[in-house]
């Protein structure tokens, strides 16, 4: 998704959100498939209350999402403090993916299967995944950085 189509996301959600549903701007983040919209509860004794209360204007929200931008549209809070802050995701798509790995990456996930850190090599791919973007968030987020820029240059292009 481009920069601009995420802008357009974003703001439409936030546009769209009651004032008072969470504590801090609300988060959206889309790829392909789904669009993710995250906000901020003050305390997880509050999260369950949250979700009944407000899930027919979730839903509705989401309906008039997924028929704008063609995308499903999952749903989830962030509580507690900055130190002890836990996410819980109401819906969210799992979606596969395949790949083809040489044996030296089999070996890896066949590893991870095989020591119970996973329980299947999708799984342990998963697991890889997660690892990556939790211990090379500054990384990814300059390699995004880079994608603004290059579609800034590609809009560009001449005719």
């Amino acid at each position: 998704m481009t920069t601009k189509k995420q802008q357009t996301v974003q703001e439409w959600f936030r546009s769209q959100v009651p004032d008072g549903w969470f504590t801090a701007p609300v988060e959206v983040t889309a790829d392909a498939e789904e669009i993710l919209v995250l906000g901020t509860l003050p305390d997880d004794a509050k999260v369950r209350a949250f979700r009944e209360e407000t899930r027919d204007a979730r839903v509705r929200i989401a309906g008039e999402a997924e028929e704008r931008f063609g995308r499903a549209v999952s749903w989830g809070v962030r509580s507690g403090g900055d130190d002890d802050a836990a996410t819980y995701l109401f819906t969210h798509l799992n979606v596969p993916v395949m790949t083809r790995l040489r044996q030296r990456e089999r070996v890896v996930l066949d590893t991870l299967v095989a020591s119970g850190v996973a329980r299947s090599r999708s799984e342990a791919l998963a697991w890889c995944v997660r690892q990556v973007g939790e211990r090379d968030a500054a990384w990814l987020d300059e390699l995004r950085a880079a994608l603004v820029k290059v579609d800034q240059v590609r809009a560009t292009r001449p005719a």
